[in-house]
């Protein structure tokens, strides 16, 4: 039986097969990179050696091996190899899929359904392939760019190791590079630079730069090129980045972990990072106004203002003039003094306030406009701060049957270091009025 996704009759040799494909590893001693997964302790090699296969899920960015590994992990358990894309797939697809896998298991074959983009499935559809994975069916390699934590079933996690593929560093792109020049039998024609500069144009996709070694070798032409003419004739690669997903997250994260370890060089670089993957600017400008907020607070009131000033300015000069504003605000955050106290007194306050539920104010402080109020006690023994010594009364604003709790403990650091004499000021000035009543 010829199943859905064979490839059917073999390619003849005058067909034109790209450089990726002709470079695929063999063996997996052949993959370049991922140690981590593949080195002599690595899971991966653990599995194989001791003959206990699971089910696995492949979570890396594009051109780091996902599918390769997962073809090899085929030819070394001896299992039919299926591939499959979530993008172009759908129940009827699966299951003339599962339909196959049973009669070949049937016949003593076992098969490993790779399924691409895994994470484009929807819950149910995934849910599809439990009882496939629990009687032996398929042994499933699901390949996804997206944080597994999110976007798969809890239930197919369980029944699944995942492994992290990580993008591929230079020293490992520079291996690349010379094995493709193996196969095509010469040397790429660049000088170091020049070299160096295609190996960052990769940003560490191994299929994206054999692709553009593959466009370098057909040129013509004598010599080697530099780093100048190889820019003129190569684009860089766009950035990975999706406004919805992990790299997005991931880069705002440390745009905002930046800035509140007060290191403006780093804080700049992600916020640039951000726009260069095509971040929406006025994001980034509710994003930085939410860290003056959160990490500065008190300690430097003015930073707030700041960045209320850079966002008015971006909306008026536009992009991408109206950057360079919001790039000041990140740089003034960064060098700012840190305070999370307001941050920190606000949680507590939420928590105190679900926690007393609807505890009425102390009826010392509430107003009694009618005649009934006042019978009831409605602002009896009512201390009017102006008429007190000081201006301070010291009374005791928390519901009766509630321990004053302290809630704001502002920091030794920017202008929170006066607020902090303030409020010891008066905490001292409460503890005397207590005394003296």
């Amino acid at each position: 039986m010829v199943d859905l996704f064979d490839s059917g009759a073999a390619l003849p040799d005058s067909a034109h097969r790209p450089l990726a494909d002709r470079l695929r590893p063999k063996a997996l001693l052949e993959v370049i990179g991922q140690q981590k997964v593949l080195g002599p302790d690595a899971p991966l090699t653990v599995m194989l050696a001791s003959g206990a296969l699971s089910s696995l899920i492949f979570w890396g960015p594009p051109g780091v091996g996902k599918t390769t590994i997962a073809r090899l992990l085929a030819d070394e358990t001896d299992l039919h190899f299926v591939q499959i894309s979530a993008i172009f797939s759908g129940v009827p697809e699966l299951r003339k899929v599962f339909e196959a896998a049973k009669i070949r298991r049937q016949n003593g074959q076992g098969t490993l359904l790779f399924v691409d983009e895994i994470h484009r499935f929807n819950k149910a559809q995934q849910d599809g392939f439990l009882p496939h994975m629990e009687d032996g069916t398929i042994l499933l390699v699901g390949a996804t760019t997206e944080n597994p934590s999110f976007e798969l079933n809890a239930a197919v996690l369980s029944r699944a190791q995942v492994l992290v593929l990580e993008r591929l560093p230079l020293s490992d792109l520079e291996k690349l590079a010379q094995r493709a020049e193996q196969e095509l039998g010469k040397p790429l024609p660049l000088d170091g630079p020049a070299r160096e500069a295609l190996l960052e144009m990769a940003d560490g996709d191994g299929r994206a730069l054999l692709n553009l070694i593959e466009q370098v070798v057909a040129w013509k032409g004598e010599g080697k090129l530099d780093k100048t003419a190889l820019a003129t004739r190569l684009m860089r690669r766009a950035a990975q980045y999706d406004k919805g997903g992990d790299a997005h997250y991931n880069l705002i994260s440390a745009l905002h972990k930046s800035v509140r370890g007060s290191d403006p060089d780093a804080a700049l670089y992600w916020f640039a990072r951000m726009l260069e993957g095509g971040e929406d600017p006025r994001y980034l400008a509710r994003r930085i106004t939410r860290m003056a907020v959160e990490d500065i607070g008190l300690a430097d009131p003015q930073a707030q203002a700041v960045c209320l000033q850079s966002w008015e300015t971006f909306e008026r000069l536009g992009s991408p003039e109206g950057e360079l504003a919001l790039a000041q605000a990140v740089a003034y955050l960064a060098l700012a003094p840190k305070s999370n106290a307001t941050y920190v007194a606000y949680k507590g306050a939420r928590k105190a306030a679900r926690e007393t539920g609807s505890e009425p104010p102390p009826k010392h402080i509430l107003n009694a406009p009618t005649k009934m109020m006042k019978e009831q006690g409605y602002g009896a023994g009512y201390a009017y701060d102006h008429d007190a010594e000081d201006g301070f009364s010291g009374q005791d604003y928390f519901p009766e049957t509630m321990k004053r709790p302290v809630l704001y403990a502002p920091v030794e650091r920017g202008f929170e270091r006066e607020l902090k004499k303030r409020l010891d000021y008066f905490t001292k000035l409460r503890l005397k009025r207590d005394d003296q009543t």
